[in-house]
Parts: C-alpha cells; structure tokens; sequence
C-alpha cells in the first residue's frame, strides 16, 4: 500500500512506499502551453459556504487487498451518520456489489438512505480532495466543475481511474465541467473565498507535476479558474512526502479573518511561520492568527478537519490533546457542532478527514 503523509511537522521523518505502474502518460510540459487569459472567469467560494452535499470515495478492496476497508470503513460511516442530517451525501462506490455493500453499513448505522446517493464507479484510491471535482461559480453564479489534471503527486501511485472522477461526476449530475491543462491537487490549495489562496511551491511548481510553469503562471491560473487575487506562497519540502508538503496539513482560513496554524515548534522551518505570521488577506489585512496542538503519541494533524453545514468533522486519535483541538475548533466554528472522528487507521497511511472529503456548494 502507498503511503499517503501530510506532513506538517519538522517533528515527523516519513517513509513512502510507492505504487508503481502508473496507467497513464508522464505530465506534459506546461512551459509549451499558454496560461489562460489573466481574468477573473470562475469564483471558488469557500469551504464554510453553504453546501448541496458532501463528497466521498468509499474505500474498497480492489487496489489494495481485504484488510483495506476493514480498517477503514468505519471511520467513511462516521463522516456520513455526522454529515448526513445537514447535506447530502454522494458516495463514489467501486461497482454494484461494494454499492449494497456500503448500504447495509449505512443502514445498521441507522443513516437515513434518502440523504444518500451513488455513483458508480472504479477507483484507485479514496483521497477525493485530491482527485475529485473543484466547483466553482461562474460570472452568472451558475456552478462548474473545474477539471484539473491528477497525476497521482507526481505519479507515485496509479491514477488512471481517479483523474476520471470529475468528469464523471460531471456527467452524472449535469454540471458542465471546463477542463484545465495543469496539474493540481485540491489538498495542495486552501482558499478563503474572499480572494486569497495558500500553496506551497514544493507541490504546485514541483516538475512532477507542472514542469516548467512559473509561480506567475501559476497564480494566472490560479486567478482565472478560483478568482484569487491575494496569494500567499510557502516553500514547503519536495520529496518529504508523497503529496510534497500539501499546505492543508499545516495551514487553514476560518470565516472571519482568522488563519489557523501550528506553533513555532511544530513548523517546518522558521520562514515558514514568520510568513504565516506577517501574512494579509486580499484587503490588506493582517490575520488573527491561532493555534492547534499536535496530537501526543502519534504526532497527528487536527488542521485536517473537515467544515460541513451544520458539523465539523475534527480528525481525532484517541489523544489526550483531542479534546484541547475540539474545543478550540468549536470554538472558531460556534454556529456548527464539533463531530470528532478516529481517524487511527487513516492516519497511518497519511491523511485525515480533509483529504477525503470534497464539497459541493449550494
């Protein structure tokens, strides 16, 4: 099994083991291709607006053996029974059999089916955040489906079926989708939805990914496709871990000006922190900066966490920091109920509730 870390931490030294046998064609050079036109065409609203549903790609036993849902299935019925109540829930099943597969758990979990949803169809893995479609707003406010290219981070594991996905999804619920020539993971960006992203060089201007596109091309495509004016840019580490340092596990926005960040000790370097410090929003502001623990004895993330309607989903490790992160977070989200998860299993293959969610706005 691929290792998937979303490293946030100087504290954490990762190993991967990679996938091999990637299913399609190396990245094409973008330093041939034109960026797009530097307008505004698209907006990327914000993870806390009001969403229509919830994304999911179930896990499966098909890429990585048996053992694969055992260990995970629970935690995917927990994010649906928290979810569920305040927005759909759209389940990316494998085929027919994992679909009735997954509706007996959710059934003896007592989910209410007619909140429920599938689509059918094959997939690598379950990191949709990365994979799955990014919705945006067009000038008319009508919603689209960005399709960027998925290359499995730099193809170090399959990807074939997964760069599918958003154009299946597109299909499927009869939202036109616009197709973008560059590689980009959803986990690699975070956005505020009033104009500013945060990324990391190491993931986005990573040859392995974009070879030979420039910040400034970048942030042209950033603009054009998400609406961001206001970019504020890390280092990050190439090679750290499989996602070469996602700025989601480290870094995120709460509505009303605050950036959610670790402490100093937690960073993967001094710079990084003094430019989250000193960062400002699209108006020039300087945001309210708190802070989140790590979570003792697995030295798990809880900037991982997952905004819904009506819950927050708080990746939780049976830590005694948990219910320090939980409070803080209910805290910041006072109109939503902190839902802590186990996310254990998940963790240890590098991810947490924010890679495997994906919204779909209003």
């Amino acid at each position: 099994m691929k290792t998937k870390k979303v490293l946030f931490s100087s504290v954490l030294i990762l190993s991967i083991t990679i996938a091999t046998g990637c299913d399609k064609d190396a990245t094409e050079d973008l330093s041939t291709i034109s960026p797009p036109d530097d307008t505004i065409a698209f907006r990327m609203p914000g993870e806390e607006a009001e969403h229509e549903g919830t994304w999911l790609q179930w896990p499966h036993k098909y890429t990585y053996g048996e053992q694969h849902p055992i260990r995970y299935d629970q935690i995917w019925v927990d994010m649906t029974k928290a979810l569920h109540t305040g927005e759909l829930v759209h389940i990316i099943a494998y085929d027919e059999v994992e679909k009735n597969r997954i509706t007996r758990l959710l059934e003896d979990a007592g989910v209410d089916m007619s909140r429920i949803d599938f689509l059918i169809e094959k997939t690598e893995d379950v990191w949709v955040r990365d994979n799955g479609p990014i919705f945006v707003h067009d000038q008319n406010n009508n919603l689209v489906i960005t399709n960027w290219e998925f290359n499995g981070w730099g193809e170090k594991a399959d990807y074939y079926h997964d760069n599918q996905i958003p154009s299946h999804v597109s299909n499927t619920i009869d939202i036109s989708k616009v197709d973008v020539n560059m590689v980009l993971e959803g986990g690699a960006i975070e956005v505020d939805g009033e104009g500013t992203l945060m990324a990391t060089r190491s993931s986005i201007l990573n040859d392995n990914r974009n070879p030979g596109l420039s910040q400034a091309q970048a942030e042209t495509f950033f603009r054009h496709y998400l609406g961001v004016t206001n970019f504020i840019w890390l280092d990050g580490i190439a090679g750290q871990d499989i996602t070469d340092y996602h700025i989601g596990g480290f870094a995120r926005f709460v509505q009303g000006n605050v950036l959610l960040t670790h402490a100093r000790e937690y960073m993967v370097s001094p710079n990084e922190y003094e430019v989250l410090s000193t960062a400002r929003n699209a108006n020039g502001e300087l945001y309210t900066r708190v802070e989140l623990p790590i979570a003792i004895n697995v030295e798990g993330s809880y900037m991982n966490y997952y905004v819904g309607n009506e819950v927050v989903l708080v990746p939780n490790y049976n830590a005694p920091t948990d219910s320090e992160a939980n409070a803080i977070l209910q805290g910041l989200y006072p109109e939503r109920k902190v839902v802590g998860i186990n996310v254990t299993e998940l963790w240890k293959d590098g991810g947490a509730i924010h890679c495997v969610t994906q919204q779909q706005p209003k």
